[in-house]
């Protein structure tokens, strides 16, 4: 290379190196957890820079009792989640106070199907529960992600865990409303009629949101309608106005059934 280029190439390296450390000073270096601030503020020059210093970073859990991996999953950044996921003492699996794993943060952010992947390419278990019961596919039915629920199941997700409120995931999208993921659930072995803790079965959950086409869908299914909950009451009676129960009644009539026999 001439001369100027030299210089060129230079300055650019001169750049990037003060832009590495001006990113380092502007984080809290008193921080007793810069790796995690790395990863949780999606500074992939830093992370880098920390994670190769001292590779044990990674295995280091903060005050919230989460590691690196689960702020990395939390921000959706694929380039931090690659470079944790490359270590030789990775667990895909790893879990905070609260028993959350990377792989059922990463299925509760929006359009985290990339970094779902990643992780599941670890061999992360798809089953695993939180403390409160909970597996990925509980999630991903409340945010009506339907991708990451196809990915899940089709990795060995089962619809058919109950959660510590008595829930199963079609509790879940019944209530957020979601016919595609009722579907899609229904399609795989999920039961159609589950109460839980409450007595609430998802048609209860469904018209109860007042999400009258997801109750119809049910209906259809031939979920059971004379079901009543922990308070004696029917699915129809939650409608919560007139509207979502006509809606029930005569969507229910054009499929041949009758709900007030």
């Amino acid at each position: 290379m001439c001369g100027y280029e030299v210089r060129i190439v230079l300055n650019f390296l001169l750049l990037a190196l003060f832009c590495a450390n001006r990113d380092l000073r502007s984080m809290d270096m008193d921080d007793k957890f810069p790796l995690h601030a790395a990863a949780r503020e999606g500074r992939v020059t830093v992370f880098e820079g920390l994670l190769k210093s001292d590779p044990k970073l990674s295995q280091r859990k903060d005050d919230d009792g989460r590691y690196p991996i689960h702020w990395a999953a939390s921000s959706n950044n694929l380039d931090i989640v690659q470079l944790l996921a490359n270590q030789r003492s990775f667990d895909a699996d790893v879990q905070d106070e609260s028993g959350w794993s990377p792989l059922m943060i990463s299925a509760s952010v929006p359009e985290g199907e990339a970094v779902v992947k990643i992780i599941m390419s670890k061999d992360a278990d798809v089953n695993l529960k939180n403390s409160a019961g909970q597996t990925a596919l509980h999630f991903v039915a409340s945010k009506k992600n339907l991708d990451i629920a196809r990915v899940l199941i089709d990795n060995g997700a089962s619809t058919r865990v109950r959660d510590r409120r008595g829930q199963y995931p079609i509790h879940r999208a019944a209530a957020v409303g979601s016919v595609p993921m009722v579907t899609l659930l229904l399609k795989n072995r999920s039961p159609l009629n589950p109460a839980d803790n409450e007595g609430f079965t998802p048609l209860h959950h469904a018209i109860a949101e007042g999400h009258g086409d997801t109750a119809v869908a049910l209906l259809k299914e031939g979920a059971d309608f004379t079901l009543k909950n922990s308070a004696d009451e029917l699915a129809l009676d939650l409608a919560p106005d007139k509207e979502v129960r006509r809606y029930v009644l005569q969507g229910a009539e054009r499929e041949g059934i009758e709900l007030l026999g």
